[in-house]
């Protein structure tokens, strides 16, 4: 299941992330993962959740990330939360290969794994294909 943040910049979408990783991280059975371009992250949320940056990686791209999600999620079977900080800012502002890689997303995790995305862009601008997580 996925559960999008959505807003502009600047309007609270990390902080509202943030907030959730560390409330997972004191009820969770699973493992947390965190992915995010950048490491801006790193103090702000609990050490329980597992930070990955996709820099450090050379992700770039829509179908290199669904990969590296997919490679993430088939390396450990006991995650139970997924969050995602900026996915625009991965697949180079592409809506259209945002919505792409969310169903593809959505279809590998179905009900066992909870993933929640950051979406910097106002609801008026987002395609169908990613309207529907809303």
């Amino acid at each position: 299941m996925i559960k999008l943040i959505v807003g502009t910049k600047g309007s609270g979408k990390t902080k509202t992330l943030i907030d959730m990783i560390n409330a997972a991280t004191k009820t969770s059975a699973g493992n947390i993962v965190v992915i995010e371009k950048s490491m801006k992250l790193t103090t702000e949320i609990n050490h329980k959740a597992r930070l990955l940056d996709v820099d450090e990686y050379d992700i770039s791209g829509a179908e290199m990330f669904y990969g590296f999600v997919a490679g993430v999620l088939a390396g450990n079977y006991d995650i139970t939360e997924l969050f995602i900080d900026g996915i625009l800012k991965v697949v180079d502002h592409n809506m259209d290969e945002a919505a792409k890689v969310l169903a593809e997303i959505d279809k590998i995790t179905a009900n066992s794994v909870e993933v929640v995305v950051t979406v910097s862009a106002s609801v008026d601008e987002l395609p169908e294909g990613i309207k529907k997580y809303l």
